[in-house]
């Protein structure tokens, strides 16, 4: 039998593998070349055949071909790397079944994906405008928990003040008049959620973040989202609320 062997092909199908992955694995250093014959074709050899095999075995087991470099041929189970996979492994496994468990809230009670799970309730979250949703977004990412849980209550109750609505499709290009008139009966609209709502106060609280850092963050928000009579309004109605004889 000396001098027989298989060709790359012939080695390719032994192992379940294709061409060009026994190539890959010659031009990374993972297979050694065989031995070539008087006519130049490579002879593959058993060896070859089981190295191939385990690189294959390891590779369906989750390693990276960069890991079974560092792996010695001579380690007939590779224990201490195993356990590594298998902590990586169940680490994965349980990163999975939160996933899931998050889906399974969206679908029961859909909500946007990329507001977390509870912040607003299903069927608030469908009726606001989009807008909002983006807002209470960027709030999420840089409010407190503790800050964060009150808007959370607070955005459980659909709105049902007309003032609202009037906000909501004032046109970028309103009058005087009609600005003036939307921020006076907003004002009350407005203090009368902050009493209810004392934990909603837009701070640093519980964050990594300076006062500063939030405040731009969400006059950035603002800016973007909102017309500038929607603005407007906003900035009238945080004087009417600032005013002490008001």
């Amino acid at each position: 039998m000396r001098g027989t062997g298989w060709s790359t092909r012939e080695i390719a199908q032994l192992a379940g593998t294709t061409l060009r992955a026994v190539r890959h694995y010659h031009d990374i250093g993972l297979l050694a070349e065989p031995h070539r014959r008087p006519n130049g074709y490579k002879q593959y050899g058993v060896a070859h055949l089981v190295r191939i095999l385990r690189i294959r075995r390891l590779t369906e087991l989750g390693f990276s071909l960069s890991q079974i470099a560092t792996m010695q041929d001579t380690d007939d189970q590779p224990v201490a790397a195993l356990r590594t996979l298998d902590a990586e492994l169940a680490a994965t496994i349980e990163r999975l079944q939160r996933a899931r468990l998050e889906l399974g809230v969206i679908l029961r009670q859909p909500t946007p994906a990329e507001l977390p799970s509870g912040v607003v309730a299903p069927g608030v979250v469908s009726t606001m405008p989009q807008a909002d949703r983006s807002f209470i977004v960027v709030l999420t990412r840089v409010l407190g928990a503790d800050t964060m849980r009150a808007w959370a209550d607070m955005l459980r109750k659909p709105v049902t003040d007309p003032v609202a609505e009037r906000f909501n499709t004032l046109p970028a290009d309103a009058d005087e008049q009609t600005r003036a008139a939307v921020a006076r009966d907003l004002a009350p609209y407005v203090r009368t959620l902050t009493a209810e709502n004392p934990g909603a106060r837009i701070t640093n609280a519980g964050t990594r973040y300076s006062a500063q850092y939030v405040r731009q963050a969400v006059g950035k928000a603002l800016a973007e989202l909102y017309n500038p009579a929607q603005l407007d309004v906003l900035r009238r109605t945080n004087r009417l609320l600032s005013d002490p004889h008001d």
